[in-house]
């Protein structure tokens, strides 16, 4: 499971692949940060919490992503090295009041790279599905188009 940067008009979409939901954000999260920078260092940075809350599931990877560009340009950190705890929804929990992530991720500062700007997150072509595998079995797909 893992990434592909795809080139996209102006832009760039990352198309990425996770056994389970947590898996796919989370990779796609960190094909965000490939597009932002050609290396990341290993050593460089502390880990932080991002909780993100949404109404669809959609929305929440919208969001995930977005909250990443966010924290980005108000710490001065790319976010790197992804982990999504936990994601909750109405198909996981009686709860019924939409989709929630716990997740971290390692903030690199951004004077420690050489850094691209990506400017935003866009629902332009989003999608993110769960298919079956050839095996009989499934994985989550997600592609997503960032505004550079």
């Amino acid at each position: 499971m893992g990434f592909e940067l795809r080139d996209h008009t102006a832009d760039v979409a990352v198309e990425a692949t996770g056994r389970s939901l947590e898996a796919v954000f989370a990779t796609v999260a960190d094909g965000l940060a490939a597009a932002s920078c050609e290396g990341i260092p290993a050593d460089s940075g502390d880990r932080f919490s991002v909780s993100v809350r949404a109404e669809r599931r959609e929305a929440l990877l919208f969001d995930y992503l977005d909250e990443l560009i966010y924290l980005r340009d108000v710490r001065h950190e790319l976010p790197v090295d992804h982990r999504v705890e936990s994601i909750a929804g109405p198909d996981e929990t009686d709860a019924g009041d939409g989709w929630s992530l716990e997740a971290t991720a390692r903030g690199v500062p951004l004077a420690d790279i050489d850094a691209r700007e990506v400017k935003a997150v866009t629902y332009s072509e989003m999608r993110l599905e769960r298919i079956t595998t050839d095996d009989g079995g499934s994985v989550w797909e997600a592609y997503v188009v960032f505004d550079v």
